[in-house]
């Protein structure tokens, strides 16, 4: 059987080999990608990354009609944890934190996992939001940060456009939502010191569940 990936800014290729060195890997999917990967006779599908605003979106009636086809296609980490969320009812395989926050209502908007890459390499010019939920998640877990700072500086996330959002923005922001100013400069240097790349952990969970479809 044959796999294929769609992976983008979530991951770099050459550490998704590292995990599933049999696929082959493509960009962030748009729509008919996932389409085009049944027709060519691939036997399981990992969608981790998709176009959100630059193209089409991947189509649920596409990887419905992969499903229907006999092809395992695994989801999560980005529009594959969005789409998984969507079409788990109908066979698609979810995977990872993100998918979960989907699955449960902690998230439901596609700005969750957003971001502006560069369109050669895939690198990650900006932070998602869902890898900031993560990192306030930690160091709120661990005493470090207050659940009302928490709460203040993901208010002031999801008040940034997806295309600006970074850490010093989001501290900026939240100063202007009524964090401490006191507090500003450590919280900036204990979310940098501690970020959680949320969107990478899932990718590798993808990865993994399509390792054992492909033995």
């Amino acid at each position: 059987m044959k796999g294929a990936v769609f992976l983008g800014p979530s991951m770099r290729v050459d550490e998704a080999r590292s995990i599933l060195p049999n696929a082959d890997y493509f960009p962030p999917a748009a729509r008919g990608d996932v389409s085009s990967a049944a027709k060519k006779g691939y036997g399981a599908i990992g969608l981790v990354d998709g176009v959100f605003y630059q193209r089409a979106a991947v189509a649920p009636r596409e990887i419905l009609n992969a499903l229907e086809g006999g092809i395992v296609v695994v989801g999560g980490s980005s529009m594959g944890a969005l789409r998984a969320s969507e079409l788990d009812i109908y066979g698609m395989v979810g995977v990872g934190r993100i998918y979960r926050w989907y699955k449960d209502g902690t998230i439901n908007s596609d700005d969750e996992v957003a971001l502006v890459f560069h369109p050669s390499t895939f690198k990650a010019l900006s932070e998602p939001l869902v890898n900031i939920r993560a990192t306030l998640g930690r160091l709120c877990s661990k005493g470090l940060v207050t659940t009302d700072e928490k709460e203040v500086l993901i208010q002031a996330a999801q008040q940034t456009p997806f295309q600006l959002r970074n850490y010093i923005r989001i501290v900026q922001v939240a100063l202007n939502l009524g964090l401490e100013k006191a507090r500003g400069a450590g919280l900036l240097q204990l979310m940098e010191d501690n970020r959680v790349d949320q969107k990478e952990e899932d990718a590798r969970e993808v990865l993994m569940k399509l390792r054992d479809v492909l033995r």
